[in-house]
């Protein structure tokens, strides 16, 4: 008994004595930012995201170094809709995606296809978008959604049955809280496609390119 309190305390211990993980940032156009070059602001930005419940740097926040009071806002905007949004996760990500689709964005697309997969989305909706197709097999949740995306994206209008379906499966406050997430990613998207955000790994574009 006793060597097994020891043997826990070592290990609580040794492990609040590691320092913390180094934060690297990516980028192309905006030149990383090494961490022991941030100002004052921009540490006291950082120290924030990466306490919080999606501790990552990657995306966009080596471009909202540059602007760490409107990247602040941001990241607590953002933390909205992925994180405490009442719509079903499979949808949310659903509407990422086709944001994201909207905008080119290989990265955004590439890391919210595979959440949306992990919440449940039929992998052939992706592969359907991702060409610049309708999918053929939607879920009528999933039907109330991409119609409702597909008119706001691409006729910057929604009309009336569209917008009554997604109220049948949303309710008023699943509408505005979708809406939310597709700002914010499309926001994110137009910085990752500014600066030409690497993908991670060397991961192959899937999109398919504009005419």
């Amino acid at each position: 008994m006793q060597k097994s309190i020891y043997c826990l305390a070592l290990f609580a211990i040794t492990t609040l004595a590691q320092p913390p993980a180094p934060i690297v940032m990516r980028g192309d156009r905006f030149k990383p930012i090494a961490q022991a070059d941030f100002t004052p602001e921009q540490k006291a930005f950082i120290d924030g995201v990466v306490k919080g419940a999606n501790p990552t740097t990657t995306g966009p926040y080596n471009m909202l170094l540059r602007s760490p009071d409107l990247g602040r806002v941001a990241h607590e905007f953002g933390a909205y809709p992925r994180f405490r949004s009442t719509v079903p996760t499979k949808l949310n990500e659903l509407a990422i995606m086709m944001s994201a689709a909207f905008w080119r964005s290989e990265f955004v697309w590439f890391a919210h296809r595979r959440a949306a997969q992990g919440a449940g989305l039929n992998p052939a909706i992706g592969d359907a978008i991702a060409a610049g197709q309708r999918p053929a097999l939607l879920q009528p949740d999933e039907e109330a959604v991409y119609n409702f995306c597909d008119e706001l994206l691409n006729r910057r209008q929604v009309s009336d049955t569209s917008f009554s379906n997604l109220k049948a499966q949303l309710g008023e406050r699943g509408i505005v809280d979708l809406i939310a997430a597709m700002g914010y990613f499309q926001y994110v998207s137009m910085m990752l496609d500014v600066d030409r955000y690497p993908m991670p790994n060397n991961a192959k574009p899937e999109l398919k390119p504009l005419p």
